[in-house]
């Protein structure tokens, strides 16, 4: 597995970090309500949507810094932050394939691979491991994501602005998508060093 962080880690709850992407959390469902709006007879709120995206990018790049900084990073964090990261992307997944503006294949790539990660954990927890820490790859992976589902929702329209958002849009898809999957593969190489260690096979 990567190195493991060195800083103390604590079974704390109420840290400002760990209210951050509790607050980044809660605005999944408004998110994904905000893109889902006009496929129930409401006005179109894409704006908001990408407003709210936008405050939970400013709050996961926080969470993480000051936990660092203030020595306030806990065990509730680590499954916070993963998990909002997540939520927030399956969210965008789902409202941009139901809007029409995310190809099937590609939001059946994006789903496998999160599919095979939640079986590499549950392989973890069986042997008694906890679920393996974000390495570099896997957080490149959902910036580009997180950079590439803003542009495409705005891409969504007429004019010069949606079709630049969709050239830079589908660009950062390609690359998110791609890490996605590198990162993916190297977890499950891992979980299988770890499996094999374990069982002591050859």
């Amino acid at each position: 597995m990567e190195v493991q962080e060195t800083r103390v880690q604590t079974d704390r709850v109420l840290t400002i970090p760990n209210v951050l992407s509790m607050a980044r959390l809660a605005g999944v469902p408004l998110f994904l309500w905000l893109i889902l709006l006009p496929e129930f007879g409401g006005p179109k709120a894409d704006g908001w949507a990408l407003l709210v995206l936008a405050l939970s990018g400013v709050s996961d790049y926080l969470d993480g810094k000051l936990a660092r900084r203030w020595n306030q990073i806990s065990n509730l964090g680590r499954i916070l932050d993963p998990a909002a990261d997540r939520l927030y992307i399956l969210s965008t997944i789902v409202g941009l394939t139901w809007r029409g503006i995310l190809p099937l294949w590609l939001t059946g790539a994006l789903l496998a691979r999160d599919l095979i990660l939640l079986v590499m954990v549950g392989i973890l927890r069986r042997h008694g491991y906890p679920p393996p820490q974000v390495n570099f790859l896997g957080k490149a992976a959902t910036f580009n994501l997180m950079y590439a589902f803003p542009l495409l929702l705005l891409s969504d329209g007429t004019g010069w602005l949606p079709q630049l958002a969709a050239i830079f849009g589908w660009a950062f898809a390609g690359w998110g998508t791609t890490l996605y999957w590198w990162a993916g593969t190297l977890y499950v190489v891992q979980v299988r060093r770890l499996v094999k260690a374990d069982t002591g096979a050859d």
